[in-house]
């Protein structure tokens, strides 16, 4: 079984080692050893998203992941795959939890007032990216959190950086949308037909 020791990596690092390996064998079962929440998430779901059961041990200050791949966990069929549809593809980055320059109160008014109009979009809008100090709209106490709770409710996939939530130490706070890493926002990105940032 193969080991990878992620330890003291900050996200994307321990996901890329991971994928690294994946990438070059045929991997049966691995095991990658993190010391953090956030690699710990990125890692799990990289794996799952990649058809491996995983397992957690805690161990001290660090997490063993253990990801199997079983018969049962390979993808299906690509002809019993849906079609793709029509609909645009669009991802909205916020890098920060206020709108424009000049005056703080202001463009947390504007921000809000986004977040309530996104859903104007309908089904185009196909991702929802937190990053730096975006990441605190996704936390307990946000103004738009119940926005951003019905929004993921009604399918919309939200990603909030694990680096900038560890960075800020929000890990624990945050209430909507998946821990991510640099390369899932770099992936969706790639997939995405159109990229807004604000």
């Amino acid at each position: 079984m193969k080991e990878i020791d992620a330890r003291g990596l900050a996200c994307p690092a321990p996901v890329l080692q991971t994928k690294a390996v994946i990438d070059k064998k045929n991997v049966s079962a691995l095991i990658v050893i993190v010391d953090n929440e956030a690699a710990k998430q990125n890692v799990c779901r990289f794996l799952e998203s990649n058809h491996y059961q995983t397992a957690i041990k805690r161990n001290d200050d660090n997490f063993i992941i253990t990801g199997t791949l079983t018969k049962s966990s390979l993808p299906p069929d690509e002809k019993a795959l849906p079609k793709k549809s029509d609909e645009k593809k669009i991802m909205v980055m916020c890098t920060t939890d206020r709108m424009g320059f000049g005056d703080d109160e202001l463009g947390l008014k504007l921000m809000v007032s986004f977040i309530k109009t996104l859903k104007e979009m309908g089904p185009d809008l196909w991702r929802l990216v937190f990053l730096n100090n975006g990441v605190r709209l996704a936390i307990e106490g946000s103004e738009v959190l119940p926005l951003l709770q019905e929004y993921a409710s009604d399918g919309l996939y939200i990603m909030v950086c694990g680096t900038c939530l560890t960075h800020f130490d929000l890990l624990a706070k945050k209430r909507v949308g998946e821990t991510t890493n640099m390369l899932d926002i770099v992936t969706a990105m790639h997939l995405a037909d159109k990229v807004i940032n604000i």
